[in-house]
């Protein structure tokens, strides 16, 4: 209550001196203690908006709220209407205590969704687990979480197996278990049990510290429809309060010219006020950036990131999606199926794969890696390592030349190989040792449960440009695509060429492109569309830079999910447009009318701001729906 004494002692003046002067009591009919007894009534509340007012003229700031709502009450009390020069300032207060709430509503909300990084961990040091702020945590320590905390920093899983709640960062309510040597982000809670992990990266690069930065610096970036009626305002308030004194100067300049018209110079100040009142671009200005804050909010409650209203808009404008395969539309899990080796053992050839993959962190290597490892096979020291884009790695290991990766390797390294593996549905791995071909390893990765899903949805959206690029073997990926419904999808692209062929689509002025995509390779492609969206979850750190949204859980379904709640957020924004220009319009020509009174553009002024600000905050309840 004590915030709002100044609201509570101007009203209680007001209506108390309202009451006095309708009841006629003698004492309060003398003018100079009603004007005294109303300027009781206005300081608590006038005074803020004048201090306002000042210093928005020092700053030559002159055509704003604090000014038009100064003039109005300046003119009131000018023309005897005290309570209605109270009731201007009272009541455009009480709207800024509305505003502030709702706005502090939504930061705090964000807030209080992303900013639960633990500010303490138990790390093991000296052979025994000491309690420390996250911050003197070095990546290569081990911490221990007890089931009922959060982990604090991203770290890799040294426990067989564990059952987390990730509703913080991915907005599931069903709980996720990691295996064994799997990345555990920062932020997640440990449900079943006591675990460990080894530390990946420092508290101010943890997942949740990345995330927290990524949403609160969003507001940063204006949607073009905000961008506009900021501009707008500033056009806007100085025409109104020309038409205002032109209100008064006109029906002046007329009376002179003619003696059919008596001009009395109250009565028009008093309509010039209220068109004054009533112009103010308050419930604009402020409920449309809590619409797309509410929006961002929102998203990240359905574990997406929204770096910017800006993407909120542009996301519903898009007519074509492009799809990264694996890790995007395919879990990025990769099972080796079986082994071929030539001229060789099949343990040998397990070594020199696998102890050149271990140079690299794609979820292939990495798959391969971890199988060596559970096989127990003692991997090869390698020197001289280098990955060739797209096509594999290359490295020395015992002295021999050893190259590990796809057909156009080796074909651009004249390697000879049987070329019956160029039908081969499933991904290969070949190997070749000095320039001479020995084997290869099957692996298969399987499409996500809701990736079918996700291609029917964008369908319904009348979003039917939908592709898939890969670096995969073009079989790999002409299967995946009959499987999901997809007509066109490429393979064997190289990163360059992903980038060739999204120069190729943005050559069609009318696409408007999404790109999906999650690994490092992605980057360039997530810059140069439209709007990049990157998996989160599995996805690099570049990737995730690089995207103008981020899904957190790696569903690419949740693309259906931004996109609707884009469009409620623009839906919302444009309703407050609508309903504040529309009310504003009426009461205005009524005003110069001389119909409405000063109490009327009060109620109207106010009114509006609060409809608009509750409707903008209808967004932070938005529900995913699947």
């Amino acid at each position: 209550m004590k915030k709002y004494s100044a609201e509570i002692i101007s009203m209680l003046c007001l209506f108390f001196g309202i009451f006095l002067q309708a009841a006629g009591i003698g004492w309060f009919q003398n003018p100079t203690i009603a004007l005294l007894w109303y300027l009781c009534a206005f300081l608590p509340v006038g005074l803020p908006v004048l201090k306002e007012a000042i210093e928005s003229l020092r700053q030559k700031d002159i055509f704003n709220e604090y000014t038009l709502m100064s003039l109005a009450a300046f003119g009131a009390f000018y023309i005897k209407e005290y309570p209605e020069g109270v009731a201007v300032m009272l009541f455009y207060s009480i709207g800024e205590r509305f505003q502030d709430a709702a706005v502090g509503r939504a930061r705090s909300h964000i807030r209080s969704l992303l900013d639960v990084r633990p500010d303490k961990a138990s790390v093991l040091r000296q052979g025994e687990y000491r309690v420390v702020h996250p911050n003197t945590v070095l990546p290569g320590e081990e911490i221990e979480i007890k089931s009922g905390e959060r982990v604090p920093l991203d770290g890799i899983l040294l426990t067989d197996f564990a059952v987390f709640n990730t509703a913080a960062l991915t907005g599931e309510s069903i709980p996720r278990t990691y295996h064994y040597a799997e990345p555990v982000p920062a932020g997640v809670i440990a449900t079943d049990k006591v675990i460990h992990l080894r530390v990946t990266k420092p508290y101010a690069e943890s997942t949740l510290s990345r995330m927290l930065e990524l949403v609160q610096n969003a507001a940063e970036r204006k949607a073009p429809v905000e961008l506009f009626i900021r501009k707008f305002a500033h056009i806007y308030t100085p025409v109104v309060t020309v038409f205002a004194i032109l209100i008064v100067l006109v029906p002046y300049l007329y009376a002179l010219v003619t003696t059919d018209f008596t001009f009395l110079f109250n009565e028009w100040l008093y309509r010039a006020l209220v068109f004054l009142v009533i112009s103010c671009p308050c419930a604009l200005v402020v409920s449309i950036p809590l619409g797309y804050f509410g929006g961002i909010g929102a998203a990240s409650r359905q574990g997406i990131l929204f770096k910017g209203g800006n993407y909120l808009d542009a996301i519903t404008q898009i007519n074509t999606v492009v799809f990264d395969k694996t890790g995007t539309l395919t879990k990025g899990i990769f099972q080796v199926q079986q082994v071929h080796p030539y001229e060789t053992s099949d343990r040998e050839l397990w070594k020199w794969i696998a102890s050149l993959e271990k140079q690299s962190n794609h979820p292939i290597a990495k798959a391969i890696v971890e199988e060596a490892e559970k096989r127990q096979y003692e991997l090869k020291k390698v020197e001289k390592s280098a990955d060739i884009t797209g096509m594999g790695l290359s490295g020395t290991i015992d002295g021999h030349q050893v190259f590990v990766g796809n057909i156009d390797l080796f074909e651009s390294h004249s390697i000879a190989y049987p070329t019956n593996l160029q039908n081969i549905p499933e991904m290969t791995i070949l190997c070749a040792v000095d320039g001479q071909y020995k084997g290869y390893m099957s692996l298969t990765d399987t499409p996500k449960e809701d990736a079918k899903e996700t291609i029917s949805g964008l369908k319904a959206l009348n979003i039917n440009n939908i592709q898939i690029l890969s670096g995969d073997k073009q079989t790999i990926v002409t299967n995946l695509a009959k499987q999901l419904g997809v007509e066109k999808a490429y393979g064997n692209l190289l990163p360059e060429e992903k980038v060739k062929h999204l120069e190729k689509l943005k050559g069609c002025k009318n696409n408007r492109i999404a790109f999906v995509g999650d690994g490092l390779n992605d980057a360039p492609v997530l810059a140069m569309s439209d709007i990049g969206i990157a998996m989160g979850g599995l996805g690099s750190d570049a990737a995730i830079e690089t995207a103008d949204v981020v899904i957190q859980d790696d569903r690419p379904s949740k693309l259906l999910t931004a996109i609707s709640l884009g469009k409620q957020t623009r839906r919302i924004v444009w309703q407050n447009i609508s309903m504040a220009f529309g009310v504003k319009i009426i009461v205005l020509l009524l005003g110069a009318g001389g119909i409405a009174t000063l109490w009327e553009a009060v109620f109207a002024d106010v009114g509006v701001a609060l409809l608009a600000i509750f409707n903008a905050m209808r967004i932070q309840q938005f529900k995913n729906q699947d």
